[in-house]
């Protein structure tokens, strides 16, 4: 895929991102800016989705950990072991929000 089309995509996925975090349930902020989205919750902890245009990679930073995954197919796979992108997302987002969420994909 081009730049053109990874960042076209990339934002595309942005933009799912906040639209889910608008409809949940629960308060949380997100900022994006430039190549990052920052999603800061009530007790000031952070999750961190940010796009690596080189090597065309979405990358979850989080209390968990950080996290590297590239398109396969249709599926953005977790290139340093098990996991998808918008599963391992979610489940960042609930740990560090205490609530159950999850994203219509």
């Amino acid at each position: 895929m081009s730049e053109s089309e990874f960042l076209t995509l990339s934002d595309a996925i942005f933009a799912q991102i906040e639209i889910a975090l608008d409809d949940a349930a629960f308060d949380v902020d997100s900022l994006r800016a430039g190549n990052v989205l920052e999603i800061e919750f009530d007790d000031g902890s952070k999750v961190i989705v940010n796009r690596h245009t080189p090597n065309q990679e979405l990358w979850i930073a989080a209390k968990s950990g950080g996290y590297h995954y590239r398109l396969q197919g249709s599926s953005w796979i977790n290139t340093r072991g098990d996991g998808e992108f918008f599963a391992d997302l979610a489940q960042a987002i609930s740990t560090q929000a205490g609530a159950p969420f999850t994203f219509s994909v």
